[in-house]
């Protein structure tokens, strides 16, 4: 029986590691720039797929309060990472469709998006009040985490929760696959982040095969992010299309806009197949014909 004799990693010092590595970003940044945001808002991901896996082996309420602490930092940083996301896509477009952007150099919303802060007083107020909030977060959710027992994790009922979040996977795959609106993405790519994030536990049941997967979900999950990213933007820009509501630079940037999405796509599909088609198990996707527990 694998599970007898191959020891997964340790979930608590993960978990506990991705908290002293947020607050040690936080504290080393004079004010949470773009990638400190980014990193820390990942890492605040990490944290509530790992939680999802141990959920069954705490109780309820300690579940809840860490995994609501988690997903709390990671919304009140958001507004200032999706800012600079689209600050980023926009200045990509210039440079490659200067033409059109060019058109729109009068469009309000595109000016104030392309802006860049000059200085850490042009830190959106929000982020600046949220910080110590987030830092006080941080701090007691450390602390509860280091006096949390999670010597005695059973390795089967974690493979069980692991099965469980593959079969939401495939479901929102067959989901977005047949109807791949912006929301049925978005849904798919959080829950395959939180397989992702899931298996680097489970590495030493087949340390090759598992990194294998992992690359591949990394993969899918950038390129359905890219995907999003361009989605929000639109709707940040507030685009519905009419026939003498828009400029003809407007709806050009919106269709050179959906033409980048059909590319990201079409990265994502083929992995997804591969992964998460429909009649396969986890078993078979980890590389074992038959795991017995």
């Amino acid at each position: 029986m694998l599970l007898d004799y191959v020891k997964l990693k340790d979930i608590k010092p993960a978990l506990y590691g991705y908290i002293r590595e947020s607050k040690s970003m936080l504290a080393l940044s004079a004010i949470a720039d773009e990638k400190v945001v980014h990193d820390v808002r990942v890492l605040m991901k990490k944290s509530r797929a790992s939680m999802r896996l141990i959920r069954t082996q705490m109780d309820v309420e300690s579940y809840s309060r860490e995994y609501l602490t988690f997903r709390e930092v990671g919304r009140k940083m958001r507004s200032w990472r999706e800012t600079s996301v689209h600050r980023k896509i926009l200045k990509e477009f210039k440079k490659k469709y200067p033409d059109i952007i060019s058109r729109l150099e009068d469009n309000e919303k595109i000016g104030i998006l392309m802006k860049k802060p000059e200085s850490h007083q042009d830190t959106p107020t929000e982020i600046k009040e949220y910080l110590p909030q987030i830092s006080d977060l941080l701090n007691k959710s450390g602390y509860r985490i280091r006096f949390q027992s999670m010597n005695n994790l059973d390795p089967k009922l974690l493979l069980k929760e692991l099965e469980k979040t593959y079969i939401q996977v495939t479901d929102c795959y067959i989901t977005a696959r047949n109807n791949p609106k912006t929301t049925n993405l978005h849904v798919f790519r959080k829950r395959a982040k939180d397989f992702l994030y899931q298996l680097y536990f489970f590495r030493p049941l087949k340390p090759p095969v598992i990194k294998a997967l992992e690359k591949k979900l990394d993969t899918l999950t950038q390129n359905l992010g890219r995907c999003n990213d361009l989605a929000v933007l639109v709707n940040e820009l507030g685009y519905k299309y009419s026939v003498t509501d828009n400029s003809p630079a407007m709806d050009e940037l919106i269709i050179v806009i959906r033409g980048e999405q059909d590319k990201y796509l079409s990265k994502v599909w083929p992995i997804a197949y591969k992964v998460f088609c429909p009649g396969q198990n986890l078993m078979n996707v980890l590389g074992f014909k038959l795991l017995v527990i």
